[in-house]
């Protein structure tokens, strides 16, 4: 997957405290750890941004290890369901979880063991499998994203050459590596020999900067949530003179936000790329080159190396006029196998052939540029007529900058979430946030208030990828 012998002297991994490994250590541990494994064989690892997690999963993939990605702070219950549902035949995971897992250690190294579970199962592995990753980031669901040995090399190679990445590269970790995103930084890092700086520590926190400078990390990524974080901290006003550029991806920044980040980037000789993909696509499908980040804000791109983008109507014809909104469809060599909920399904083969429908409604400006509108199922029927949340989502947090907000809802009924009771000050009194709310909305979108609903939520939940949890509301409905 990755040739370790050209930089068998240079840094793979840094953690934030000092720690760190070369590519021939990297490689060295591989064989070891594979020796312990017996063999081809699926594996739970518990991830964490640290050395042990990283070069456990580089380890499984370079030996024909099948590894399946989770978060290290997993719910317990969650985890015994995955193991009563696919019987790994060991797990890898942080060593202070070891002690209450039943199995035996048969390694134990750079504060993680590698457990035999005793489930006996040798489960019949597709000889193409590679990599068994959840769809959003989340850890509980059973459905899992094949992908196979070919996905996972030809998407880091995709990614290094629009990013034009070298061996100079220090990365800093700022996403799960169980997440796909934060995944394809690492892969695509090692591919040309850069050196990935590990820390579980967050934006928020000094660590984390002090790190990022002593380190002298040259780049980082984020999903939307990361980057409203980063204004709050006033980012645009630090001094990280390493820093060459910033990724977004996981979701549509808002056009503002992204104006900022695009003007910032031009202004300190940066760059800001956006850029568009799935767990379904392996990590990536589209950016948006930075020289067009500032005129093409809003943008998600084109497609990337190897790939194509297509929009399709309702009845699955090709649209070809510009500014006309269908559903987007991918197709390229880094399209996954499908899914499996079962260990059976892990024996399947290619499913998809190289085409993946992204479920994204999207439109194509007269450049070939493409724009996110919304998900296909985020479109509900609002007295006769095709709402977008997303839309609703993006004025809200456009106009209210201070509520975090979501919206959900059913045909003729959108339901807003916000964290916030009490709204701006108005000749000397504060107004109901909800009426605010409402009033707003009702006004932008020309429909009768009576169809929005406002449900004030202590916090919007989010998964360690920084994305919404919609489920997770139902429990403040009736």
């Amino acid at each position: 997957m990755w040739d370790f012998s050209a930089n068998r002297d240079r840094i793979c991994l840094q953690e934030d405290d000092g720690f760190l490994l070369s590519y021939g250590q990297v490689e060295e541990f591989g064989e070891q750890l594979a020796e312990a494994s017996g063999g081809r064989c699926l594996v739970f690892i518990l991830c964490g941004n640290s050395i042990g997690a990283v070069a456990g999963h580089i380890a499984f993939i370079e030996h024909g290890i099948v590894p399946l990605l989770l978060n290290a702070n997993i719910d317990r219950e969650l985890l015994d369901n995955l193991l009563a549902r696919y019987w790994p035949s060991y797990l890898w995971i942080p060593k202070e979880r070891a002690e209450r897992m039943i199995g035996q250690v048969v390694l134990e190294e750079y504060g993680y063991c590698l457990i035999r579970t005793g489930f006996g199962a040798r489960h019949d592995l597709h000889d193409n499998l590679g990599l068994l990753l959840t769809t959003s980031g989340s850890t509980g669901s059973p459905k899992f994203v094949r992908q196979s040995y070919e996905n996972i090399h030809v998407n880091a190679e995709q990614i290094a050459e629009y990013l034009e990445l070298d061996s100079s590269e220090r990365p800093v970790t700022t996403l799960p590596m169980n997440y796909t995103y934060g995944l394809s930084i690492i892969h695509s890092h090692l591919l040309v020999g850069a050196t990935m700086l590990l820390t579980d520590k967050g934006l928020m926190q000094r660590e984390f900067w002090d790190f990022f400078k002593t380190a002298e990390a040259t780049s980082f990524g984020g999903v939307p949530y990361t980057y409203e974080m980063l204004e709050r901290l006033r980012f645009r006003r630090m001094e990280l003179p390493s820093l060459r550029y910033m990724t977004q991806a996981g979701g549509k920044l808002s056009p503002e936000l992204h104006k900022k980040f695009a003007q910032y980037a031009i202004e300190n000789n940066k760059k800001f790329i956006v850029m568009y993909g799935q767990c379904e696509a392996t990590a990536r499908m589209g950016y948006l080159p930075a020289e067009d980040s500032l005129r093409k804000y809003g943008s998600m791109g084109i497609a990337i190396p190897q790939g194509k983008f297509t929009l399709v109507d309702v009845n699955g014809q090709e649209i070809t006029d510009a500014g006309v909104t269908g559903e987007l469809v991918y197709t390229g060599p880094n399209v996954t196998m499908g899914y499996a909920q079962t260990p059976r399904e892990l024996a399947l083969g290619d499913e998809r052939n190289g085409r993946l429908e992204t479920g994204d409604m999207a439109q194509r400006d007269e450049e070939g540029y493409y724009y996110i509108v919304g998900r296909k199922k985020r479109f509900l029927k609002v007295y006769g007529n095709r709402v977008n949340m997303d839309e609703l989502e993006g004025l809200l947090k456009c106009q209210y900058g201070d509520v975090d907000c979501c919206c959900a809802g059913t045909d003729d009924h959108v339901i807003i979430f916000a964290t916030q009771e009490t709204g701006k000050k108005i000749t000397g009194q504060y107004e109901d946030m909800a009426d605010v709310i409402k009033k707003f909305i009702s006004e932008k979108t020309g429909l009768n208030r009576t169809a929005f609903q406002v449900v004030t939520v202590p916090e919007i939940p989010k998964n360690d990828a920084g994305k919404i949890q919609y489920r997770e509301l139902e429990k403040y409905l009736d």
